[in-house]
Order: C-alpha cells, then structure tokens, then sequence
C-alpha cells in the first residue's frame, strides 16, 4: 500500500459509511421514537392495569403485520403505530399517503391511521375478539407540525396516554387479559433480526 494510502486509508471508507448512515438513519429514529412511546407509558401508566407488549409481528394471510406497542387492559386494547418526524406533516384522514415537508425536502408516507387498522383488524382475528375492542393510536414523537389540523386518532408525543386513560368502561374480565396475552404470545413472531427482515421484504413486495 503506498504511503499516502497507509496514513489516508480511511478516506476510502466515507461513502460506504455515508451509505450505510442512509439506510440506517430511518431505522434509528424509528427506535427513538418508540422508545420514547415506551418511557411515556411505564411512567404514566400503572403496571397493574396497563400491561405493555413491544414489537409484536403477527402473520397474516398475506404476509406480516408489525405492531409497534400494544397496552392491554381490561379497557381494551390499544394498539399504537409510532412516527418520529420534524418538519411539516400534511394529512387527511381519507388520503392513502400523507406527505412530510423538511425545508425543501418531500417525503410520501403510508396513511398510519390505515396502517394501524390493518393491525386492527389482524390482532383481532388472532384474538378472536371484535375490532371495537382494540383502540387505535397513532402517536408523532419529535418536532412534527402539522399544518391541515391533526386528524382524530393521532396524538403528539406524549398526549397518547391522556386519550388512553379516558376510556374507564371495562371490555374484559382479569381472566380475559390472561388468555389475551397467551394468544399474543404463541401467536406472534419471534422477536429479531431475522422477523424484521422478513416484515420488510414482505412491505416491499407489495
């Protein structure tokens, strides 16, 4: 190796760490953002009555679906998708995609409310329970704005956990819970590398 390379020889690794920071730049504000989520409830939410289950993956006739939390309780069931953006969020409740404006940069993005009603209706059949009984959330962690109102079933940062406290009417007995969370258990995926890679495979394919 000539001597300019020995003492230089790190250069030759930026863009493939440039690179690599690009496709794992999303993944890591994924994980902030529900990590975040994760805090705001086992500091807000007693033990006792809400019980969290993170990453649940379950299989579906067409391939998998990726819960990001789910909060059990004898109040139902609250299924909550994540989303850790800044900038400018346009969104309607009806639109298939929303769109994300960060300076002068666009991003299209999958309607989360449709995202998570897709989880619905999947932890549902698993569950064998009516979809009324399991509650959507969808929660927006970080500096997001959004500029056409916040469509109903979205909460941001830690609001969530008030719209969760607000429902006070018992859909499931403490036996209930034991046999929901017995069904999740064998009925998910296993937790991993190799489940996400498989989630994301099958995302893509569509």
């Amino acid at each position: 190796m000539a001597p300019i390379l020995q003492k230089y020889w790190w250069v030759l690794l930026l863009p493939v760490l440039s690179a690599l920071l690009k496709v794992l730049a999303p993944l890591i504000k994924g994980k902030i953002g529900e990590g975040l989520v994760n805090l705001a409830a086992k500091l807000r939410l007693d033990p006792k009555v809400y019980q969290l289950i993170k990453d649940v993956t379950i299989p579906t006739k067409n391939g998998t679906t990726q819960i990001d939390h789910l909060i059990v309780s004898i109040f139902g069931i609250f299924a909550i998708e994540t989303k850790n953006y800044k900038g400018w969020i346009f969104a309607n409740a009806k639109d298939a995609k929303w769109t994300q404006v960060n300076f002068k940069q666009k991003h299209r993005f999958q309607n989360p409310l449709r995202q998570n009603h897709a989880h619905i209706c999947a932890l549902a059949e698993l569950l064998d329970i009516p979809q009324e009984k399991i509650h959507g959330v969808v929660c927006f962690m970080g500096d997001a704005k959004f500029k056409t109102g916040v469509p109903e079933g979205v909460f941001l940062e830690g609001r969530y956990i008030n719209h969760i406290q607000s429902f006070q009417s018992p859909l499931f007995s403490a036996d209930e819970i034991e046999t929901i969370k017995e069904k999740i258990a064998a009925g998910r995926l296993k937790r991993g590398f190799r489940t996400n890679r498989q989630h994301v495979r099958h995302l893509k394919s569509r």
